[in-house]
C-alpha cells in the first residue's frame, strides 16, 4: 500500500509547531540530501519552493510536477496538498490535519549498539549526541573509506596490489556506494554479502567495464568498508562478536538460543536442520521436508545478534507507543519510523527519547548473560565486552536522534 494515502482517522489542529513540522516533513519526503540539513534549513527549503508546492497540489499531472522529483513522490504530494490547505487558510495554525508526520531513527540498529556499548564515537556518528545538524553515518564511513584508499593509492603497485584498485575507485566513493553495507552491518552482513552489494552499485554506474576488474575492485572496496566500520563502531563489533559466541556455546549443545526481552517477551530462535520424509504411494514417492531435532549451529550464531537488537528496537517502539497512548497522542510506526500528528511531534520526540534512555539504563547485557547462565548452568560463556563512558542522558538533548 502506498503510504501517501494513509491518514489518521482523527484530525488535529496544526498549531504553530505543527505547521513548522509539516514543512520539515515535506522536506524530509523530498529528500535528495535535503533531509540531511538542519531543521531550520529544511523549513527554508520548503518555504523557498512554495510556488512549486502550490503547483503540485493544484495541478499534480498538468503542472510542472515538481513532486515527482521527490524520493517519496506520492507522500510528498500528499504533504504538498496538506500544506497548501494550511497556507491558504486565513488561520493556518487552526487547519485540521490528518497526516502522519514521521520521525525516523539514524541507522537505528547502530544507535542501539552504541547505547549498549556506551560508545562515544559511535554515538556521535548516529546522532545520540547533539549537533548543529544531523550526523550522517554513511557519509562518515565513506569519508573514512576514501582516506584509506587515498593512502593505498600512493603506494607502489609492484609491492601493494591494492594501489591499483584504490586508484580505480577513488572517484567512485560516496555515501551511496557504502550505504547498503553500513545498513546491513548490524544484521551480520558478511564479506561476501558486502562485496556483492558494492559490486551491484559499481555495475550500475558502468565505470568499470571489465568483469574481472569489477570483481577485484568490489572485493577491495568491501574489505575497506568493513575495516572503516570496525574502526568507527568498535564497540558494536565487540558486542556482535560476544552475542555470536554466546549463541555458539548454546547451539553447540543442540539447544536453540532463547532470551527474554526487556518487556518480558520470551523469544526462541527456531532454526533447525531440515530432514527428508519419504511417503510411498501406489503411484509415486513424495519427499517432504520437515524440521529435525538438531539445531543449525551456524544459523543460530549468525542470526542471534540482529534478532536480539530487533527485540530491543521493538521494545523501544512498544514503550514509546504505550507512553504516547497515555499522553493522548495517536501513534503509528514502521520499525524505526515513528508517526503522529504534526502538532504532537514535540511531545512524541520527548517521549521516545525518555523511553530510549529508560530502556538502556537497565543492565541489558548483564541480564542476558544471567539468563543464559540460569538456563544453561553447566555451560561457560565468554565475559561481557568492555563498555565506554557515553552518557545516555545526552540522548534527551539530541535534536537529530530521531528526525
Amino acid at each position: 500500500m502506498c503510504r501517501g494515502i494513509l491518514e489518521f482517522s482523527e484530525g488535529r489542529h496544526l498549531g504553530k509547531s505543527g505547521l513548522r513540522w509539516l514543512k520539515i516533513h515535506l522536506a524530509n519526503l523530498y529528500a535528495g540530501g535535503v533531509d540531511k540539513l538542519s531543521f531550520d534549513d529544511r523549513v527554508a527549503f520548503t518555504e523557498n519552493h512554495v510556488d512549486e508546492i502550490f503547483d503540485s497540489a493544484d495541478r499534480p499531472l498538468e503542472g510542472r510536477r515538481w513532486w515527482l522529483g521527490a524520493e517519496d513522490p506520492f507522500q510528498c504530494l500528499a504533504a504538498c496538498i496538506n500544506l497548501c490547505e494550511a497556507l491558504r487558510s486565513p488561520s493556518p495554525e487552526t487547519t485540521i490535519s490528518y497526516m502522519p508526520v514521521h520521525q525516523d531513527g539514524s541507522c537505528n540498529g547502530l544507535q542501539h549498539y552504541a547505547a549498549l556499548g556506551r560508545d562515544k564515537l559511535g554515538a556521535a556518528s548516529v546522532n545520540l549526541m547533539g549537533g548543529d545538524k544531523p550526523a550522517d553515518v554513511y557519509s562518515g564511513i565513506a569519508a573514512r573509506v576514501l582516506d584509506i584508499m587515498r593512502n593505498d593509492a600512493e603506494k607502489d603497485p609492484a609491492t601493494n596490489p591494492n594501489a591499483l584498485h584504490a586508484r580505480l575507485l577513488i572517484n567512485q566513493v560516496d555515501r551511496k556506494l557504502v550505504k547498503q553495507t553500513v545498513m546491513t552491518s548490524v544484521y551480520g552482513v558478511t564479506y561476501v554479502g558486502a562485496r556483492e552489494q558494492i559490486k551491484r552499485r559499481l555495475k550500475e554506474r558502468g565505470s568499470i567495464a571489465d568483469d574481472t576488474a569489477l570483481f577485484a575492485a568490489a572485493c577491495y572496496a568491501a574489505r575497506t568498508t568493513l575495516t572503516a566500520l570496525g574502526e568507527m563502531f568498535e564497540a558494536a563489533r565487540s558486542i556482535m562478536s560476544w552475542l555470536g559466541e554466546c549463541a555458539k556455546v548454546i547451539a553447540s549443545e543442540n539447544q536453540p538460543v532463547r532470551w527474554i526481552t526487556p518487556l518480558g517477551l520470551p523469544v526462541v530462535q527456531p532454526y533447525r536442520q531440515l530432514g527428508r520424509h519419504l511417503i510411498k504411494t501406489s503411484l509415486q514417492v513424495l519427499t517432504l521436508q520437515r524440521e529435525t531435532d538438531k539445531v543449525m549451529v551456524k544459523r543460530q550464531r549468525t542470526a542471534f545478534p540482529p534478532n536480539f537488537v530487533h527485540s530491543l528496537d521493538g521494545s523501544h517502539m512498544m514503550m514509546t507507543a504505550v507512553a504516547c497512548k497515555k499522553a493522548g497522542l495517536n501513534f503509528a510506526g514502521v520499525h524505526d519510523s515513528y508517526w503522529t500528528h504534526a502538532c504532537d511531534i514535540d511531545e512524541m520526540n520527548r517521549i521516545l527519547r525518555e523511553k530510549f534512555v529508560e530502556l538502556y539504563e537497565a543492565p541489558i547485557l548483564e541480564n542476558l548473560l544471567e539468563g543464559f547462565q540460569q538456563s544453561f548452568p553447566t555451560l561457560t560463556f565468554p565475559p561481557l565486552p568492555d563498555r565506554g563512558d557515553f552518557d545516555l542522558r545526552d540522548v534527551l538533548e539530541s535534536p537529530y536522534f530521531f528526525n
